[in-house]
């Protein structure tokens, strides 16, 4: 893994770009939450510390669902404690996401202090996660948010299916912002807009922040959650990042589905992310080398190699 001390990519600054960006890795959760073996949970607090070790200063931990939902999550109540000293170690923001009130019980009793949930831009997808309809769910998570912002906890809203939906094809404008602007108004303190089945293109990616713009809702809330299903996932971030977005969710070596939408791959690589902002000259604090040898090891752990490319690349991979 020699090619970034090489000075590659060669940093080419664009016009227009933000300085540095977030990057919110979610590979500890929304990467392994599809995996069929169990992984233990010992591999995957190290996992996380290793995240943490290659500069990612946002990682999102595990998930306070049902275990019969999301059986690889089950171990969230002995897996957080084993990383919890990493806000106080390295500063490191560990976000958890929680479906409910019993949820958020279980999640700031170990003393979580950043909270998730997670909503649907469209009916189908509502009753296939949640099992209510859009309005039900922004209904349930009312409570859930007020609460987590009582006890000065940040609230990010995930919401699901921005760009297309498996059962209900293209997602309209409106509905998404209707529905951002629902979280927004409950309380969230950010926005991670997601392409669940990663079908979204540049220019719809540019219309949807436009039209949120226009909605007044402020561009610094939003994050995006791109999938690669389609190869889309870096040419919509670019097209993000010159809208103004500088928060971008990513998985360590490109893990990830969702269990309930089926047509979902992996997310977007982290290590390509980073060589992409690396060759814009955006800074991301994390070292590429580093995160390579984390999703190298993850891939070992995994009995499989890494979907990403710059993974491949960086480890000599075929």
């Amino acid at each position: 893994m020699t090619t970034p001390e090489l000075g590659l990519p060669m940093p080419v600054p664009a016009e227009g770009l933000p300085a540095r960006v977030r990057i919110h890795e979610v590979g500890a959760r929304d990467g392994l939450q599809n995996e069929k073996a169990t992984v233990p949970t010992e591999t995957k607090a190290e996992f996380i510390r290793r995240l943490a070790d290659a500069g990612l200063g946002t990682i999102e931990a595990t998930s306070f669902v049902h275990p019969k939902w999301v059986p690889q999550l089950a171990d969230a109540e002995q897996l957080f404690p084993l990383v919890r000293d990493l806000a106080d170690l390295s500063g490191t923001s560990l976000p958890v996401l929680v479906p409910n009130e019993r949820g958020l019980d279980r999640a700031l009793a170990l003393g979580a202090t950043r909270i998730a949930v997670f909503a649907s831009a469209t009916e189908s997808f509502a009753k296939a996660n949640l099992n209510r309809t859009v309005d039900e769910a922004l209904a349930m998570f009312e409570p859930v948010v007020r609460r987590a912002k009582d006890q000065d906890a940040h609230v990010r809203g995930y919401l699901s299916m921005c760009f297309g939906d498996p059962w209900e094809g293209p997602v309209p404008v409106p509905q998404v912002v209707r529905v951002c602007r629902a979280l927004l108004d409950m309380g969230c303190d950010e926005l991670s807009l997601g392409d669940t089945i990663g079908v979204a293109t540049p220019g719809h990616v540019g219309r949807l922040l436009t039209a949120l713009d226009e909605e007044g809702i402020p561009t610094p809330t939003l994050g995006v959650h791109f999938h690669d299903t389609y190869g889309q996932a870096l040419s919509n971030t670019l097209a993000s990042l010159q809208h103004g977005v500088t928060t971008v969710d990513a998985s360590a070596g490109g893990l990830g589905g969702c269990p309930y939408a089926k047509s979902a791959t992996g997310n977007l690589a982290t290590e390509d992310l980073v060589w992409m902002l690396t060759g814009l000259g955006i800074d991301t604090g994390v070292d590429l080398d580093r995160l390579t040898a984390t999703s190298v090891w993850m891939a070992e752990q995994l009995g499989r190699p890494s979907p990403s490319r710059t993974v491949r690349a960086l480890s000599h991979q075929e």
